[in-house]
């Protein structure tokens, strides 16, 4: 996924403290992460919405502190921050329009 930038517990903090950030919390094993993937890559890909919005990954498996951290249960889980304060969440599978206008309201 060209236009999303992969986190690790190391690298969340930095990644995702300035301007407008979406992680995506995920694992390879889940089927409704999957099915986000292709919606996170166009979205991502968007000049309107990829100028404004950096797009992030974090593999909840290989990276347990930050979801441990967030209180995260489910995936797939979508947290927005906003100069690294969380201003917004999202869990589960969400259709494309219903995601786009849900990050539209932060932009």
């Amino acid at each position: 996924m060209a236009n999303i930038t992969e986190l690790s517990d190391k690298t969340f903090n930095d990644e995702t403290s300035k301007g407008l950030v979406i992680t995506d919390f995920n694992a390879d094993w889940c089927p409704p992460c999957k099915m986000m993937n292709p919606i996170l890559e166009k979205l991502s890909s968007n000049d309107e919405l990829g100028d404004k919005i950096k797009f992030t990954s974090m593999n909840v498996d290989n990276n347990p502190d930050t979801p441990n951290n967030f209180g995260i249960q489910g995936i797939p889980t979508f947290i927005i921050k906003k100069d690294g304060n969380v201003v917004g969440r999202m869990v589960g599978y969400q259709p494309e329009e219903k995601f786009r206008m849900a990050l539209e309201k932060f932009m």
